[in-house]
């Protein structure tokens, strides 16, 4: 028994030391530098090996992480884009100085001259005429004011809020009770790229404006639906 021991643990001896075998000394093997696997071969390169995989799976990870993080970074900046190309806004007053428009025979639309904001330009400052940029929801607002002048005069506010020419909105104040007046309206409305909005002035009604500006317009998009 005792001997099956001994050799047994003078084999295990031999075979860890290169230099010998059963047959007696001999030179080590030669490790192939083309081996698939180093660990197979020289025991103490395979801790290198295992680090190198892991450097490996780890690179590979990162370069996915930031490969979606572009793509994120792209698909927020194109979102971004898209919002400040969508903007609309504008809101204007009739006049900056003591001026009273109207009372014609015919109606006709209202120039707003002093701008309060204007971003996108949707808003032409030469004809009065908003033209929207991109279909959507829109919040517009109208207020007219007039001064009949003198008490007991007549005093005709009117005025009539349009899309496409079609009145969607009027404000009227038509009497002779007070000498001066005025009105709001406020809506929200569904337009499309290339529609029209404005303001007519009625035949026979007239608005009196200076720099405190009482006769605004106003509009914005809400939201875009397309």
């Amino acid at each position: 028994m005792r001997v099956v021991v001994f050799l047994c643990v003078l084999g295990v001896a031999l075979a860890q030391d290169s230099k010998y075998s059963w047959n007696g000394p001999s030179a080590p093997t030669p490790l192939d530098p083309n081996t698939e696997n180093v660990c197979l071969t020289d025991q103490s390169s395979c801790g290198c090996c295992l680090m190198q995989k892991q450097m490996a799976k780890m690179e590979q990870f990162f370069n996915m992480s930031l490969n979606e993080l572009e793509k994120g970074l792209v698909k927020t900046q194109n979102v971004l884009n898209n919002i400040r190309a969508s903007r609309s806004a504008f809101s204007v007053a009739l006049t900056d100085t003591r001026q009273c428009v109207g009372p014609n025979r015919d109606p006709m639309t209202l120039v707003y001259t002093h701008i309060f904001i204007n971003l996108g330009n949707g808003y032409n400052v030469n004809t009065g005429v908003f033209t929207v940029p991109r279909s959507g929801v829109y919040s517009l607002a109208l207020t007219a004011y007039s001064d009949a002048g003198a008490a007991g005069a007549s005093l005709a506010d009117c005025v009539s809020l349009r899309v496409n020419g079609q009145q969607v909105a009027a404000l009227s104040e038509t009497n002779m009770q007070d000498q001066e007046d005025s009105a709001t309206v406020v809506l929200a409305v569904q337009l499309s790229a290339g529609d029209t909005v404005s303001v007519t002035l009625p035949a026979g009604c007239y608005l009196c404006d200076n720099d405190n500006h009482y006769n605004t317009f106003t509009g914005f998009l809400l939201y875009a639906t397309d």
